[in-house]
């Protein structure tokens, strides 16, 4: 429509420009004298300084007879030029949008449905933002769920792929995407049946659901040399994934509701940032905090932790940074890895809390983790 329009409005401009001078007195000419002689007592501040407004003053009065039609068929031109150029920079910016989606998302349209304040949801957003993959967020009640009452699993996240495949666990997601991501001719259906779910019941009697195969990326042996081209890194990767899943976060809960004071303000922070009514505000804040301040006793017995949990979290971070070592800035070397991902996706949920500004003060971990924030906000793993 517009390069239409500024099509237009060219063949107007050469057609006033073709015309004979014809005089118009009181109309064109006479209009931009007066506005020209009302700017001359202005300072000039074109590069022509005021020589140059001088000899425009007086090629406008010479041609004031029949130069009028001629300044108007040229400011028609330079409008349609003007026109002409923001439509073809829109058109450029626009296919460029597309085709860099085309590029990070794999045309993927993803819906995760999470408790953003849970650290498995946070692992997957992690990997999300870091690859530049655009995608939508529905924030569960953790109440009534009813947001995912359309699915028999009934944990978050979820990811909806399209609209039709349904991904559960966020290690079976992160791995899911990466061998997409690596080979997009495979469909998400077909890698979903790399990892097969297996139900079983647990030391406790409670059935569980758990995902051969979730912490392998489906890779062509060539495919596995590009991604890992040093021996054992793919070990590694594994290794520290589990534990990031194993270990670690079951040392977020104990810490962030250490103490009664900190058990109100975590619960304050997920009542703030989750999706709560009122009511259940009003009691996941109080009554929620006091059950987790019990229940963070039980897991820190269960899970055999020190008396000061604090020291448990700092040993692991600490254990953590020197598993990477002095020369590499991150697991994966110049790039984050999936493991690095996995270990700052669980360490964020803690952001804003009395648990995390002291592990950042008394251990190691301050440098990496400031990194990872940066390739994650730059989706530096985009490319």
């Amino acid at each position: 429509m517009a390069a239409a329009c500024s099509r237009t409005l060219c063949k107007v401009g050469w057609s006033i420009l073709e015309s004979p001078p014809v005089r118009r007195p009181g109309i064109v000419s006479s209009y931009l004298l007066g506005n020209v002689s009302t700017l001359g007592s202005r300072r000039a501040f074109g590069t022509g300084g005021t020589g140059y407004h001088s000899k425009l003053l007086s090629s406008l009065q010479t041609g004031r007879a029949g130069g009028g039609g001629r300044v108007l068929g040229c400011a028609v031109l330079v409008g349609a030029g003007l026109g002409l150029y923001h439509t073809v920079k829109f058109r450029l910016q626009q296919h460029l949008a597309e085709e860099e989606t085309k590029v990070s998302g794999g045309g993927l349209k993803l819906i995760l449905y999470q408790y953003k304040t849970c650290p498995f949801c946070s692992k997957v957003r992690a990997f999300l933002d870091y690859h530049g993959l655009p995608y939508e967020i529905v924030e569960v009640n953790p109440v009534m769920r009813k947001e995912i009452k359309w699915s028999d699993y009934r944990k978050v996240p979820i990811l909806m792929v399209d609209g039709e495949v349904q991904l559960n666990d966020s290690t079976v997601i992160i791995s899911s995407l990466m061998t997409h991501l690596i080979n997009k001719e495979r469909s998400m259906t077909e890698i979903l049946q790399c990892y097969p779910a297996m139900k079983s019941v647990n030391d406790r009697g409670k059935e569980v659901t758990e995902y051969n195969n979730k912490y392998w990326v489906m890779l062509t042996e060539a495919e596995s040399l590009e991604l890992y081209p040093d021996k054992g890194l793919q070990k590694e990767e594994i290794k520290w994934r589990k534990w990031a899943d194993e270990w670690l976060v079951h040392l977020i809960s104990p810490n962030v509701y250490r103490t009664t004071r900190e058990a109100m303000a975590s619960f304050d922070y997920i009542v703030r940032e989750g999706k709560f009514s009122t009511m259940e505000g009003f009691f996941a804040k109080y009554v929620g905090a006091a059950a987790m301040y019990i229940i963070a006793k039980r897991l820190k017995s269960r899970h055999n932790l020190q008396d000061d949990v604090r020291e448990d979290l700092y040993k692991a971070v600490n254990d953590w940074v020197a598993a990477i070592g002095k020369k590499k800035k991150f697991m994966g070397g110049d790039q984050p890895n999936l493991a690095d991902l996995a270990v700052f996706g669980v360490l964020r949920v803690m952001e804003g809390l009395e648990a995390f500004d002291d592990m950042m003060k008394n251990s190691k971990v301050k440098p990496w983790y400031r990194r990872m924030e940066r390739a994650s906000l730059n989706h530096e793993g985009r490319t």
